[in-house]
């Protein structure tokens, strides 16, 4: 089924332009998006970071396999994959400036421990954006995302977009900000 999520009307709703142009990182970010399924939005990513490097982490090697081979048919070899969950990330301690997720939100069952894995990775003030879009059925609306974010020590800075297509951005906390929740 993985042929629905490269759907030429997926863009309609939220195309790949959209998500990485509202990804505010630099040319050589280290970038992880988590749960990049078949990599709809993985090439317009790593067109963004020619300098850097995107990460991309599925559950599921297949989806690696297709996202990997999207990338390079587009001529693009700043890139890597990683199979694992979301509960336990395997990566070194600050190893991100940025993290991204689009419609994988509210499928993660252990979200504490996600958040605490996404809070190791990045780097301080890192960016951990999240994506979420109409039709899926996990749908969270942004207030609720952003209140589950500051729960974890999280601090909201943007939502773009509209009530039922946005994108949620927080900042991990610097080195000697107030960390709730930890």
């Amino acid at each position: 089924m993985s042929w629905v999520l490269d759907l030429p009307g997926r863009g309609l709703i939220m195309s790949a332009r959209t998500v990485a142009g509202r990804l505010p990182v630099r040319p050589d970010a280290q970038v992880l998006e988590v749960g990049s399924g078949s990599g709809y939005y993985s090439v317009e990513v790593a067109r963004r970071i020619p300098d850097g490097t995107l990460t991309l982490l599925d559950i599921q090697p297949e989806m690696l396999a297709k996202c990997a081979a999207k990338l390079t048919s587009a001529g693009l070899e700043n890139f890597t994959t990683r199979q694992a969950d979301g509960k336990s990330l395997p990566f070194d301690d600050g190893s991100f400036d940025a993290l991204f997720l689009v419609t994988v939100f509210g499928e993660i069952a252990e979200r504490d421990a996600f958040l605490r894995e996404a809070d190791r990775v990045l780097r301080p003030n890192g960016l951990l954006s999240i994506t979420e879009h109409h039709p899926d059925p996990d749908f969270e609306p942004a207030h609720e995302v952003a209140e589950c974010l500051k729960a974890h020590g999280f601090v909201p800075l943007q939502t773009l977009g509209w009530r039922w297509a946005y994108t949620l951005n927080a900042s991990k906390p610097g080195v000697g900000e107030s960390q709730v929740g930890h």
